[in-house]
């Protein structure tokens, strides 16, 4: 179920103007005749968030619309609204609210149902391994299920569905953790034999490729600790390192279109005054290779990114490092 907002007829209409306060500038970087609703190569402004300033957040994809789930709105407090962007009509709506106010929460989709598994709370940045279900057709609101196991509970995980299950990676819980665990929404449990990430790894992003998760950049806890690592798992076999991303960072958005992995943004930068990346570049999975593209129109960092029909959605973040929060939406079409 989603609720439609009164508000957003005047943001259907503009579908691509000034995105806001927050980011001042973005609306000069990019072409004002350009907008999420039209398919062109490059970047797009899209209708911005319809709850405004917005970070922290888990987004995902689904039957074409983009769900943005939980985060901290410009002034610090907690969400538990869904937003949800329709690509085809470029409109926003609001989704069943979650039972309690989350952010860096593990997200993902099977069978089309939405599933968190494990997110923080508060501003002290408490893990928890609460699991919700919400499946947009046929459900009106979230469903709580098996929670995660005693003592594995965490967030900013890195999180991808093979073969009807989650798999969640790293993610911190008081520090950065290596551990690995896979929920079956099927059977509702969890198992957490798996062999651990090679390095603790947290704020890190990834996806799935061809039955294979991969788990790029992040950092070990703290900020400056960022990497540029990338790693490979096959479920029953072992992680592999794979050639790193030319620029280490973490707090970045990653989606996958095709056999290429999109890694967008992050936070870290010692060379910007905002400490924020504005780097976005593609792994080739297929050929173990990294490309440049063209960078964020506004450069930003913990923010969520899902694919839908080969373009790139990339709503909100920070414009600063820690709190900055933009309600800016931008999209790419590699």
């Amino acid at each position: 179920m989603r609720l439609p907002l009164a508000t957003l007829a005047s943001l259907a209409a503009a579908c691509g103007g000034d995105p806001g306060g927050d980011s001042p500038d973005a609306g000069d970087q990019v072409d004002a005749g350009v907008n999420a609703c039209d398919v062109q190569a490059g970047w797009a402004l899209g209708p911005a968030l319809p709850l405004g300033a917005t970070q922290e957040t888990a987004v995902v994809a689904l039957d074409g619309r983009i769900y943005v789930v939980g985060g901290f709105n410009g002034t610090g407090g907690i969400l538990a609204q869904v937003q949800v962007y329709d690509t085809a009509t470029c409109t926003w709506s609001l989704g069943p609210e979650l039972p309690i106010p989350i952010h860096h929460a593990n997200v993902a989709v099977v069978d089309g149902t939405v599933y968190v598994v494990g997110a923080m709370v508060t501003i002290s940045f408490r893990a928890i391994g609460n699991v919700w279900a919400w499946n947009p057709t046929t459900d009106a609101g979230w469903t709580a299920r098996t929670s995660m196991p005693s003592g594995t509970d965490r967030g900013s995980a890195v999180v991808g569905a093979i073969g009807g299950r989650i798999y969640v990676a790293g993610g911190l819980r008081g520090s950065a953790v290596a551990e690995v665990s896979a929920y079956d929404p099927t059977g509702d449990a969890w198992d957490t034999n798996f062999p651990a990430l090679p390095q603790p790894t947290d704020h890190g992003c990834g996806g799935v490729i061809a039955g294979k998760l991969y788990v790029a950049g992040g950092r070990r806890g703290a900020i400056d600790s960022i990497t540029g690592a990338l790693y490979e798992y096959m479920p029953g076999g072992a992680w592999a390192t794979k050639t790193a991303m030319t620029t280490p960072r973490g707090g970045t958005a990653c989606a996958v279109v095709g056999d290429r992995l999109f890694v967008i943004g992050g936070e870290g930068n010692g060379d910007a005054a905002s400490g924020v990346f504005p780097q976005v570049e593609a792994y080739t999975a297929t050929s173990d290779v990294w490309e440049s593209l063209p960078p964020m129109p506004t450069p930003r960092h913990g923010m969520g990114a899902a694919a839908w029909d080969g373009r790139v959605y990339v709503p909100g973040g920070a414009t600063r490092a820690g709190f900055g929060a933009t309600e800016v939406h931008e999209v790419l079409t590699p």
